[in-house]
C-alpha cells in the first residue's frame, strides 16, 4: 500500500528548529512579521512575492535545477533529476531543499505549488504534455522539411506560427498526423514535451554551468593598484570639497520636477574640471549624505553636516561617502541618458532595486581575484552566473567607474583600502595618503604647478583666485580674469593676491601675472549693482552708455535714471550673472553704498532629508531567529490544543480561573482581545494579578507579558 502524499506544511514542521533557523536565515521576508504557525510559515513560504525575492537570490546552475525540476512529474527521486541533468545537481538540490523552493516526501522531491508559477508556463522551453502516445520509430521516415521544423523548436519556445493548420504545408501536416505537433489554435502549433526531451537525447538542458566563469582581465601590481588607489581617493575627497564650496558660492537652482538643470551640472563639471558623468555622481553622493540639499527656496546648497565633514581626516571623509555609495539604490549612470526620460541628478527617479546587492558582488568578485583588472564582458558574465534575474551590463559598467572614481580600484583592480573596508578592518588611508605640500610653483603662463596634495587651508585659499586645470600626482592651476574676480568677490583686494602668491610660491611670479590681477583689481567693483529691484550705478559715463547699448545685456530692459545710475526689473544677483557673461566686472554693494566683498558662507536652512534607500531585506540577527523559532513552535502548541477556540467567560470567572491556574502553576490557553477588536489565542504561564493586569510568561515569545484582564475573552486548559 502506497504511503500518504506528505503537504508542504507538514514537511515543514517536521523540520528541526535549527532548519527553520537555516530558512529564516536564507529567506529573511519569512520572519518579518514572525508566523503564528507553521501553517502560517507555509503560506508564506509558497507565496509569489517571497518566491520571487528568492529566485533573485539563487545563481544560475541552482535556477537551471530548479527549472528542471519543475519539468519532472511529482513525486521526483534524485536519480531521474540527474538522469536528466548532471551528477552535479545533487549539491543544487540541497541548497534548494534549504531555501524550501522544494520539499521532500520520503526518499523523494516535491515543489510547493507556486514555485511551477513563478519559473514559468514552458520550464527550460519544453511545452505541454501530449496525451497521446508517440512512436518516435517514425521519424526514420518523416518528409523532408519535417524534422528541420522540429529541430528550430527543440530548444524552445515550443511555439510555432502558421497560415491556417488546416492547410499547413506537407511536412507540418505530417507531425500533426503523427502527433508530433499539437495544434494549438487556427495559426499555432506547439512541440509537446516529449518530442522535445526525445530531440534533446533525454536532457532538459543543451549545458549545465555548474561553476562561475572565470574572471579574466589585464594583470596588475598590488602596489601600482594601491598608488592609483590612493590618488584617486585624494581626488575624489577634493571634488566634494570643491563642489561644497562652489555651490555656497554660486548655487544652482533646483528644476520644478526636482533635481540639477542641465546648464548648472555642466557649469559644476567644468569648474571641477571633469566629466558631467562624475560631476553628477559627486553631487549624488553629497545629496544622498545630507552635505548638501534643496533648500527652501530651491536653491541647492550644502548644510551644516557639509562644515563637519570637513573637519574630518581625509580617511574619514572617504569613508563615508564610499559606505552611502554601497548602500544606496540610486543609479546615477542614469542620469542624461535619453533613453530614461533625461533624468536629472537629485531627481526623484534614479532608485532600482537590487543595486546595493550587485555593487556588494562586484567588490566581492574584484577582491576574491586581486591584481586583475577584469574586462566588461569578462565580469559581465560572471554576474550573469551570479545573479541570472539581476544582472544587467550597464549597471556594472557604471558601477566599475564609480568604483575608480572613489579609489576603491586603482588601475581596475581592487585596492587593499578596499579589502580592508569589506573586511572592516582598519583602512590604513591616512599612512597611505603622500604629506601635504605648503607651496606652489608659478608658471610663466599664467599657471601654477602644487607638487603634491596642498595642506587644507591652501587648498582653499588657492582655490578661490584660480581654477584647477588638471589632476594627479601634481595638480595644475590656471588663473584668468573670471578667478581673479571669484577672490576679489571673496573680501581680498589685489595686493593681498599679489602677497600672497609671492608667499606661497617657490618660483617668482611672472609679470603678466601681476599686471592680470591689477587690471581685474582696478576694474572690480567700478559698476555697484543693488537692489531696487536692482541699480547699477558707476562713476565713468562712458562706461554706462556703453552698457546701456549693449546688446548682450539687453534681456536685462536696463533704463536710465540718472547720468551715473541704472536701473531693471531683475534682481542684483542676476544682474551680476548677465553683466559678468558680458565682459564687465561689476560688484555688489550693501543700502549704505558700501562694497560687498566679504566671502558669504552660505549654508541651506532646510534640513536635509536624504532620498529612500531600496536595499534587500538583511539577514536576520541570531537572537532574533531563535526567538522567532521558539514563537513558532509555541504557536503550533497553541494551535493543537482543543477546543481550538477558547471559551468564553465571565469577568469573575476569568479570575478565578486565573488564580487557580497562579496556585497550580499550570499553563492554560487565554483568548486575548487587541485594541481592533480581534481575538486570538495565547499560550501562557500565569505568574500573578496585580492591578487588573495579568502578569504571565508567553510561551511565543518567552517573554514575560501584562495583559489587561478586561480584554481576556476566555480561559482553558493548555491540554
Amino acid at each position: 500500500m502506497s504511503q500518504p502524499m506528505i503537504s508542504f506544511t507538514e514537511e515543514l514542521r517536521n523540520r528541526s528548529d535549527d532548519q527553520i533557523k537555516a530558512l529564516f536565515s536564507l529567506r529573511p521576508d519569512l520572519i518579518s512579521p514572525v508566523p503564528t504557525d507553521v501553517m502560517a510559515l507555509s503560506a508564506r513560504a509558497n507565496s509569489t512575492p517571497s518566491l520571487l525575492r528568492t529566485r533573485e537570490t539563487l545563481d544560475k546552475f541552482r535556477l537551471d535545477i530548479l527549472t528542471a525540476l519543475c519539468t519532472l512529474e511529482e513525486p521526483i527521486s534524485l536519480r531521474q533529476l540527474l538522469a536528466v541533468t548532471t551528477q552535479e545537481a545533487k549539491g543544487a538540490v540541497e541548497s534548494l531543499w534549504e531555501l524550501a523552493l522544494i520539499y521532500k516526501d520520503g526518499e523523494n522531491f516535491r515543489i510547493p505549488s507556486n514555485v511551477r508559477t513563478i519559473i514559468g508556463e514552458y520550464p527550460a522551453g519544453l511545452g505541454v504534455k501530449h496525451t497521446r502516445t508517440v512512436d518516435f520509430e517514425l521519424l526514420a521516415t518523416a518528409p523532408k522539411g519535417a524534422m528541420e521544423t522540429l529541430e528550430r523548436m527543440m530548444w524552445g519556445p515550443p511555439k510555432g506560427q502558421v497560415t491556417d493548420v488546416k492547410r499547413a504545408p506537407a511536412p507540418i501536416k505530417w507531425l500533426l498526423e503523427n502527433n508530433f505537433l499539437i495544434p494549438f489554435d487556427s495559426q499555432t502549433v506547439l512541440l509537446p514535451r516529449e518530442v522535445a526531451m526525445h530531440l534533446r537525447q533525454g536532457k532538459v538542458f543543451q549545458s549545465l554551468q555548474p561553476k562561475m566563469p572565470p574572471l579574466e582581465g589585464s594583470a596588475r601590481k598590488q602596489k601600482a593598484a594601491d598608488l592609483a588607489s590612493i590618488a584617486n581617493i585624494s581626488t575624489f575627497v577634493r571634488w566634494a570639497e570643491e563642489l561644497g564650496h562652489n555651490w555656497s558660492d554660486e548655487p544652482p537652482t533646483a528644476l520644478r520636477s526636482g533635481g540639477l538643470g542641465v546648464r548648472d551640472l555642466k557649469r559644476t563639471a567644468e569648474h571641477l574640471g571633469i566629466s558631467e558623468a562624475c560631476a553628477a555622481f559627486v553631487a549624488e553622493l553629497l545629496y544622498i549624505g545630507g552635505l548638501i540639499v534643496i533648500d527652501t527656496d530651491d536653491q541647492i546648497l550644502p548644510t551644516s553636516a557639509f562644515d563637519i565633514w570637513l573637519t574630518k581626516s581625509i580617511e574619514e571623509q572617504w569613508f563615508a561617502l564610499v559606505t552611502l555609495w554601497i548602500e544606496t539604490s540610486r543609479v546615477s549612470g542614469l542620469i542624461g541618458k535619453s533613453d530614461s526620460k533625461n533624468i536629472a541628478a537629485l531627481g526623484p527617479e534614479l532608485d532600482r532595486g537590487g543595486v546595493s546587492t550587485l555593487k556588494k558582488i562586484v567588490l566581492q568578485l574584484l577582491k576574491d581575484h586581486p591584481e586583475i583588472d577584469p574586462s566588461l564582458d569578462s565580469i559581465s558574465d560572471a554576474l550573469l552566473w551570479l545573479l541570472p534575474t539581476r544582472a544587467n551590463r550597464d549597471y556594472t559598467e557604471w558601477i566599475l567607474r564609480e568604483a575608480e572614481w572613489l579609489g576603491l580600484t586603482g588601475q581596475g583592480a581592487i585596492s587593499t583600502f578596499a579589502v580592508a573596508l569589506i573586511n572592516k578592518e582598519e583602512l590604513g588611508v591616512e599612512k597611505a595618503l603622500p604629506k601635504p605640500v605648503d607651496h606652489i610653483l608659478i608658471q610663466a603662463d599664467n599657471s601654477a604647478v602644487a607638487p603634491g596634495p596642498l595642506t587644507l587651508e591652501l587648498a582653499n585659499a588657492i582655490g578661490t583666485i584660480a581654477d584647477i586645470e588638471s589632476r594627479g600626482g601634481a595638480s595644475v592651476y590656471r588663473f584668468s580674469e573670471s578667478s581673479i574676480r571669484r577672490g576679489l568677490d571673496h573680501g581680498q583686494t589685489g595686493d593681498q593676491i599679489k602677497d600672497f602668491l609671492k608667499k606661497i610660491s617657490k618660483t617668482p611670479m611672472p609679470q603678466p601675472l601681476e599686471y592680470l590681477i591689477s587690471d581685474v583689481a582696478k576694474r572690480h567693483g567700478k559698476l555697484r549693482v543693488g537692489n531696487t529691484t536692482s541699480y547699477l550705478r558707476c562713476e565713468d559715463e562712458g562706461l554706462i552708455q556703453e552698457i546701456l547699448h549693449d546688446k548682450r545685456v539687453e534681456q536685462l530692459r536696463i533704463r536710465k535714471l540718472a547720468p551715473q545710475v541704472l536701473i531693471c526689473d531683475v534682481d542684483s544677483q542676476e544682474m551680476i550673472r548677465v553683466l559678468r557673461e558680458a565682459g564687465y566686472l561689476p560688484a555688489a554693494e550693501n543700502a549704505t553704498g558700501v562694497l560687498i566683498s566679504a566671502p558669504q558662507v552660505r549654508r541651506a536652512k532646510a534640513r536635509p532629508k536624504p532620498p529612500r534607500v531600496l536595499s534587500d531585506i538583511s539577514s536576520p540577527a541570531e537572537n532574533l531567529m531563535i526567538a522567532a523559532v521558539r514563537a513558532l513552535r509555541a504557536g503550533e502548541r497553541a494551535s493543537s490544543h482543543k477546543p481550538r477556540e477558547v471559551p468564553r467567560t465571565t469577568a469573575n470567572e476569568t479570575v478565578d480561573l486565573l488564580h487557580q491556574y497562579i496556585e497550580e502553576r499550570a499553563s492554560l490557553t487565554i483568548g486575548y482581545a487587541d485594541t481592533n477588536g480581534g481575538v486570538s489565542n495565547r499560550l501562557i504561564d500565569p505568574l500573578s494579578i496585580s492591578l487588573g493586569t495579568l502578569v504571565a510568561r508567553d510561551h511565543a515569545t518567552g517573554a514575560i507579558t501584562h495583559f489587561r484582564i478586561p480584554r481576556i475573552t476566555g480561559v482553558s486548559p493548555a491540554n
